[in-house]
């Protein structure tokens, strides 16, 4: 890793879902939304009776810029030594990388082994 990096948990858990026939959610309560050709895929809270298929989310503390290439394989290298899974929703500014809950000791191990400091605790 070329650069020292701090990543938050976000303080809440996710679902990501694909919904093949749907050009956009009948709700709005969806975190990120990807159209493809094949359909729609939304990432939104998880409810707080889901216990299977949920993700935790670390977010990058320091914006990044558009120009600056080689920040989210930083991130990502590490998880795929590790054979972590991972989704990624990026915005203009950074990445929310999700890893499976189940997964999360792993990859902020991973992680710090690799450099990155890990700030927060996953929701439950």
């Amino acid at each position: 890793m070329s650069r020292s990096q701090r990543l938050h948990i976000v303080p809440s858990r996710f679902s990501v879902d694909h919904v093949a026939t749907a050009t956009f959610p009948e709700d709005d309560e969806w975190v990120a939304l990807v159209r493809a050709p094949e359909g729609l895929t939304v990432v939104r809270e998880a409810p707080p009776w889901e216990q299977e298929r949920c993700w935790v989310g670390l977010y990058a503390a320091v914006p990044r810029e558009l120009g600056n290439s080689g920040v989210l394989a930083d991130i990502l290298n590490p998880l795929a030594g590790n054979g972590i899974p991972v989704f990624v929703a990026s915005t203009f500014h950074a990445d929310l990388v999700l890893v499976p809950e189940t997964r999360i000791a792993a990859a902020t191990e991973a992680l710090t082994a690799a450099g990155y400091e890990i700030v927060g605790a996953p929701a439950g």
